[in-house]
């Protein structure tokens, strides 16, 4: 019985978030949009402030903010009075956040923003409020019910979510696309999957070129030198034609004990699968499990014969990539 009880309560306090998120998305409106617009031509920082727990959420939009590449950073409001409002300049973007809208700790910083003509975006959800009034872009939390009748849960809820549309909203409109989130993600799980071919791609003197006209007796001494289990084939004119893999050695052998006096181009297989130097190597990886093959060449534009390296499935599983 305890333990239903304690699962009723869980269930109840996420209803009650569920609700403050559906007002919220109703109340979503054309401030919303002009707030995007004004962070998205930030010439400098955006600033994020708030008390107790809208503190500790400013503190997660501002890095939101920041790792889809708006520069931002949180600020103390009990710290702010005493020397931190320094920090701020008329170039930024000032964003409060306080559910009522009415917290002294923020009357000073309100003030100064006001004072300096510093641009102040309000999340708040009293409409006689300070915080409102003085806001030059308002953005409207809807009044809820907090669990217990007076734990910060559902407010919280809210003013996150909307920091989060705020993100991703600014994020689109400056087209931050994922290889700039690689550049400043670059560590961990996270950077590890938005790492491209190109980053982990062999290239120069290590990639097992061979003409097409090659005997294959000096191809077998190529191949058992670069160690990749595979040639890249290539015309006169430098031009990928082909691919030679020791599975290929093999399955010929099988058949015919003349290998060595043939010419590659007679062994290759034509028109080898290629992938872009942009691409995601998870992409390649996938591209490699459907296809059953453990090799990509790499190109450059649009020019797919034109080999500039070689993506390998241990490249991968190197990097941790999945």
């Amino acid at each position: 019985m305890i333990k239903n009880k304690f699962i009723s309560i869980a269930k109840n306090v996420i209803n009650l978030e569920i609700k403050a998120l559906e007002k919220l998305k109703r109340n979503i409106s054309n401030s919303f949009n002009e707030a995007v617009i004004r962070i998205s031509k930030c010439q400098s920082k955006v600033v994020l402030c708030g008390v107790g727990k809208s503190g500790l959420i400013a503190s997660k939009i501002a890095a939101t903010l920041s790792s889809v590449g708006t520069p931002s950073f949180n600020l103390s409001a009990g710290d702010s009075s005493h020397g931190d409002l320094g920090s701020l300049t008329k170039k930024d973007i000032l964003i409060l956040i306080s559910y009522s809208g009415q917290t002294n700790e923020l009357k000073n910083i309100i003030q100064f923003a006001n004072r300096n003509k510093i641009l102040l975006i309000g999340i708040v959800s009293k409409k006689d409020s300070i915080l409102y009034k003085a806001s030059d872009i308002k953005l409207l939390i809807p009044q809820v019910t907090e669990s217990q009748g007076i734990v910060p849960t559902s407010s919280t809820t809210a003013q996150l979510a909307l920091g989060d549309a705020l993100a991703i909203a600014t994020m689109q409109y400056k087209k931050f696309d994922k290889l700039d989130f690689k550049n400043i993600h670059p560590a961990g799980s996270l950077g590890a999957q938005l790492k491209t071919v190109e980053d982990i791609m062999i290239t120069g003197n290590k990639i097992p070129f061979v003409s097409e006209k090659l005997q294959m007796k000096k191809a077998l001494k190529i191949l058992s030198e670069k160690k990749l289990g595979i040639l890249i084939v290539r015309n006169n004119k430098k031009k990928t034609v082909g691919i030679i893999t020791d599975g290929q050695i093999r399955r010929f052998n099988q058949k015919d004990t003349n290998l060595h006096s043939k010419q590659v181009k007679e062994i290759m297989t034509k028109n080898p699968i290629s992938i872009n130097k942009n691409i995601l190597a998870a992409k390649a990886l996938s591209i490699m499990n459907n296809k059953k093959i453990t090799s990509l060449c790499v190109y450059e534009d649009k020019k797919k014969q034109n080999t500039i390296g070689v993506v390998h499935i241990h490249n991968i599983l190197q990097n941790n990539i999945s």
